[in-house]
C-alpha cells in the first residue's frame, strides 16, 4: 500500500522560513517524479514545484521562484521543500504528490494531470 506523508508545516511570521518534508512508501520512489501543491481556502489546488526522478530537473510556479527550493533524497524516499522569505499569500495546505512518470510533464502544475498518489497535507500559515 502506498503512503505519502507530509510534515514540517506550521505558523511562521512573514519573512521567515519553513522546511517541508514528504516521505513516500510502498512505491519505487526513484521511479517517480514528485511535486508540491498547495490549496488556500476558496481557491483551487495549484502546483508549487516539481522535480524529476533524479533531481536534476526542477520547476517552480512563478510566485515562488527564488524563494522556494525543491529537493529529494532517493536513499531516504524523501522529498523536501525549503521555503524562505515567506509571505502571507503563501498560507495554504501543502500537499505532496508522487507521479509514476519519472519526469515533470508540461502540465505538471495541474493537479488533475499530475500525481498518482497524494498525501493528506500539512498546513502552512504565514502571519503578517
Amino acid at each position: 500500500q502506498v503512503q505519502v506523508v507530509e510534515s514540517g508545516g506550521g505558523l511562521v511570521q512573514a519573512g521567515g522560513s519553513l522546511r517541508l518534508s514528504c516521505t513516500a512508501s510502498g512505491l519505487t520512489f526513484d521511479d517517480c517524479a514528485m511535486g508540491w501543491f498547495r490549496q488556500a481556502p476558496g481557491k483551487e489546488r495549484e502546483g508549487v514545484s516539481c522535480i524529476n526522478w533524479s533531481g536534476d530537473k526542477k520547476y517552480y510556479e512563478d510566485s515562488v521562484k527564488a524563494r522556494f527550493t525543491i529537493s529529494r533524497d532517493n536513499a531516504k524516499n524523501t522529498l523536501y521543500l525549503q521555503m524562505n522569505s515567506l509571505k502571507p499569500e503563501d498560507t495554504a495546505m501543502y500537499y505532496c504528490a508522487a507521479d509514476r512518470r519519472d519526469y515533470c510533464s508540461g502540465s505538471w502544475s495541474t493537479s488533475k494531470t499530475f500525481g498518482d498518489y497524494w498525501g493528506q497535507g500539512t498546513q502552512v500559515t504565514v502571519s503578517s
